[in-house]
């Protein structure tokens, strides 16, 4: 009885009051979204094309990269009214954010934050979010996250890993966290005592909810598998993943051990909140914000069905358009519409990128990211690759902007070998280019050590 009055009260009093004094329009959207995901797909796409308009129409005015873009094109705003009328802009890419990124910010932004990708794709990106785009995101994954019967305020764990977040825990947070009921935890150096460590707060919380990587939850539970731990009567209600792909083998572990279904989500921070798996099984696209185009590797439109890149042009983000954005995912939009009955359009067979985990000198093993944000904070980088060759040999490939100087590999060398080890060989190969594997992906975290 106390939980769901206390879980009633974060969502109805302490989360909206959180949101006010942050100024974000979070519960009002909210309360839109609930409504239009049982509009049917052609009334969302019909809001879709209105809002497109009306967002062309104000960046072709404000920002300044998309004012020359449109000038140079001999285009206007009454030339994008409908999805089919994108094609006739650009794509964008992360070299083109980089490259113009003062350019892309709209004259008439209000209060924005500077971001940055984890950088799994080899090269990180900054780029600006404001208040309206953040407002957004939240709203969608407060809407998904009612999709499975939990709701902000039940007791949450998010094994999560970047500095970011793990680096503002101060005590407005901690409190913050507190109130909300959610703990998090770091999802780097996963040493068998320390996942263990993991296992016994999940069983002393017992959360309805949890939070984070894919592989580490797969990896929680192969440990709990191994020390005979019955996780399976703890109440958990749904265990929510993202940021990696998620393998069909990774799903049947974590729900055997967990007695829980998986939710698939997918997005980032740079493309925002794209889709999340409902109970159903559909990955609903977040299209009342969110437009996607599945391009060829020429760049033409394919139709519904057919497999290629995930474009996303976001609806939310007047302060730094993200328009046409090339994610370099693969996926298809589906054809049919899900059996939950709501209108959102579907992805299918998303193949995101991956990282692997790193195992360290002594053992320990982390999640990939972990060195992925060394190289991703230093400046004078422009992609990386980093191979696993032993436990006591670690090779990364760089394509430097301009020339690398001694002073850049010692810092590299010093922060690797606080995350691996002071014994082990880091190798820094200088290369104009970052290859592809065989299979035609990029992998920009490769490890060969068995763990």
């Amino acid at each position: 009885m106390f939980n769901r009055f206390y879980t009633k009260f974060v969502t109805t009093v302490l989360f909206p009051l959180h949101e006010k004094l942050k100024k974000h329009d979070t519960v009002t959207i909210h309360k839109k979204l609930e409504q239009t995901q049982w509009l049917s797909s052609s009334e969302i796409i019909e809001q879709q094309e209105a809002r497109l308009h009306q967002f062309v129409s104000q960046v072709c005015i404000k920002v300044p990269y998309y004012k020359k873009i449109l000038s140079d094109l001999s285009l206007t705003s009454s030339d994008i009214r409908s999805i089919s009328d994108l094609h006739k802009l650009p794509f964008l890419s992360k070299e083109i954010i980089r490259d113009n990124f003062d350019s892309l910010r709209a004259t008439n932004s209000g209060i924005v934050k500077r971001f940055t990708t984890g950088g799994s794709s080899g090269k990180p990106l900054s780029f600006l979010l404001g208040n309206e785009r953040i407002s957004h995101d939240v709203a969608e994954k407060w809407r998904a996250t009612r999709w499975w019967g939990v709701d902000i305020g039940d007791k949450e764990i998010v094994a999560w890993g970047s500095p970011i977040e793990l680096g503002s825990q101060d005590r407005v947070r901690l409190f913050r966290d507190q109130l909300f009921r959610s703990k998090l935890i770091p999802a780097f150096d996963l040493t068998e005592e320390k996942i263990l460590g993991f296992i016994a707060e999940i069983q002393l919380m017992k959360p309805k909810m949890l939070f984070g990587y894919p592989s580490v939850f797969s990896l929680i539970a192969k440990v709990a598998i191994q020390h005979d731990i019955d996780m399976s009567t703890l109440g958990i209600k749904v265990i929510f993943v993202t940021s990696e792909r998620l393998y069909p083998y990774q799903r049947e572990t974590i729900e055997s051990v967990f007695q829980a279904p998986v939710a698939n989500g997918y997005g980032g921070r740079d493309a925002g909140f794209i889709a999340h798996q409902c109970p159903a099984g559909g990955m609903h696209i977040s299209a009342e914000d969110i437009i996607i185009e599945i391009v060829s590797k020429d760049g033409t439109v394919v139709p519904d069905g057919e497999k290629g890149e995930v474009v996303v042009t976001h609806l939310a983000t007047s302060d730094f358009p993200f328009i046409r954005y090339r994610t370099g995912d693969i996926a298809i939009k589906s054809k049919d519409l899900c059996s939950c009955g709501r209108g959102l359009p579907l992805l299918k067979d998303i193949e995101g990128r991956t990282t692997d985990f790193v195992v360290a000198e002594n053992g320990t093993m982390m999640h990939g990211l972990a060195l992925i944000y060394i190289l991703r904070d230093l400046d004078g980088i422009e992609e990386f690759k980093i191979i696993q060759e032993t436990k006591l040999l670690t090779r990364i490939e760089i394509v430097p902007k301009g020339t690398l100087s001694c002073r850049k590999k010692e810092e590299i060398i010093s922060g690797f070998k606080a995350r691996l080890g002071d014994n082990v060989i880091i190798q820094i190969d200088v290369v104009d280019k970052i290859l592809a594997e065989k299979s035609g992906k990029f992998r920009f975290v490769i490890s060969k050590v068995e763990a």
